[in-house]
């Protein structure tokens, strides 16, 4: 069996490929690349397991969202956590201060790791981490950005208990 790579360039194209186009206009190598059916076992042998394990890991099929509301509550968590926890937490990391991300272990050795304890956290603030909250008090403690709505403070709670429960995988906001 031969496999046939499509050109790089038109320069190597001139001195590699032949002068017919082939498939969709384009030019094939005159040296066909050798693949053997063994190469092909190698590959699913020893990539197969690892692939199929990190795939199955972070399916939605092994944490479905309960409902319709609940996918539309993840994805508006995600856009208002893009808009205002990102620069800090960006894939539940923490640049600020390492011991405090949000993933569970550190939610839980942090006593952060409930829907309420995380929208107090982000209402009021702790720590270097600043309060969202419209009445967050004392002012050095609260963002000087604009401030977030009880029901964003809601929705990113659950975003957060929700992406630390599956260990952070990446939640597309478009």
């Amino acid at each position: 069996m031969s496999l046939l790579l499509p050109c790089a360039s038109a320069r190597s194209c001139n001195l590699l490929c032949s002068p017919n186009k082939g498939n969709g206009g384009q030019k094939e190598w005159k040296f066909p690349v050798p693949v053997h059916h063994k190469d092909f076992e190698f590959l699913i042998k020893k990539l197969a397991p690892p692939l199929t394990a990190v795939l199955l890991a972070v399916s939605p099929i092994c944490y479905p969202p309960e409902s319709l509301g609940q996918t539309l509550d993840i994805q508006r968590g995600a856009t208002l956590f893009n808009r205002a926890c990102i620069g800090c937490h960006d894939t539940g990391g923490n640049i600020i201060q390492p011991g405090a991300t949000l993933f569970t272990s550190d939610l839980q050795r942090n006593g952060v790791d409930t829907e309420e304890e995380i929208y107090r956290v982000t209402y009021y603030g702790k720590g270097r981490m600043p309060g969202f909250g419209e009445k967050c008090t004392p002012r050095g403690q609260c963002t000087f950005g604009p401030r977030l709505q009880d029901e964003e403070i809601k929705l990113l709670a659950e975003f957060v208990k929700f992406q630390a429960d599956q260990g952070w995988p990446n939640v597309s906001t478009d």
